[in-house]
């Protein structure tokens, strides 16, 4: 481990009322403290029409630890969306290794805003009272980020016909690409065919992935991806 300190503080940025540690300096703060460390990044899906792709990164810090980090972004939201997808699985591997993690509020944006950053920034006023970056994982055990408490609808029957619990605007139908990616990341990170994902998904929303909503979609991504299986 190297004798640096790297000071993250230095390096955010203000969006909205969030603070935002870009994936380019989590990279810096990895290599200043593990210039040893391993990147790996794999495509593991890639949609033609609508272009879609799915990336996997895996961060590996000799002695300390990995964590694998999945990516999906669409060329709709992004014209460099192969590029974008990978640096946000690379930015989800970092702060699962707690680099970033207390400036970073890890999502999928389902609704498609062409503002968006690869992940969320937050306000630093909520997270200081929160778990801070431990250095790694000890051990050598790996890590996966847990799904959001909360996040999973196990009743989808509470939620009113075309709209949301709590808003008033429409709930848009999953897209294309969400369910493509869906099955693409069940098969690459919980090797489940596609009766199981279709059954996963019934026995968590009660719908198979095409009757989820694009919310629900996200949701169900981030389930597969954290391998929250139960």
């Amino acid at each position: 481990m190297s004798e640096k300190a790297f000071d993250p503080t230095r390096y955010l940025r203000k969006l909205g009322k969030g603070d935002y540690l870009e994936v380019k300096w989590r990279l810096l703060w990895l290599r200043t403290e593990h210039p040893d460390a391993a990147i790996e990044t794999e495509l593991v899906h890639w949609e033609k029409d609508p272009p879609m792709a799915v990336f996997k990164a895996k961060v590996t810090i000799p002695g300390g630890g990995s964590a694998t980090g999945w990516g999906q972004e669409e060329l709709k939201d992004f014209g460099d969306y192969l590029e974008k997808a990978e640096t946000k699985a690379l930015g989800r591997a970092l702060a699962a290794l707690g680099y970033g993690t207390q400036f970073t509020e890890d999502f999928d944006f389902a609704e498609g805003d062409p503002g968006r950053v690869v992940d969320s920034p937050v306000d630093r006023s909520v997270t200081r009272g929160g778990a801070a970056r431990n250095g790694g994982a000890a051990g050598g055990a790996e890590v996966k980020a847990e799904p959001k408490a909360g996040v999973v609808t196990l009743n989808p029957g509470h939620t009113a016909p075309g709209f949301s619990r709590g808003e008033q605007r429409p709930v848009l139908p999953a897209t294309e690409p969400q369910i493509k990616a869906i099955y693409a990341i069940a098969r690459g990170a919980q090797a489940m065919d596609d009766a199981e994902v279709e059954a996963k998904c019934v026995e968590l929303y009660g719908v198979p992935p095409s009757g989820l909503t694009r919310r629900q979609a996200s949701e169900f991504i981030d389930v597969l991806k954290s391998g929250a299986n139960n």
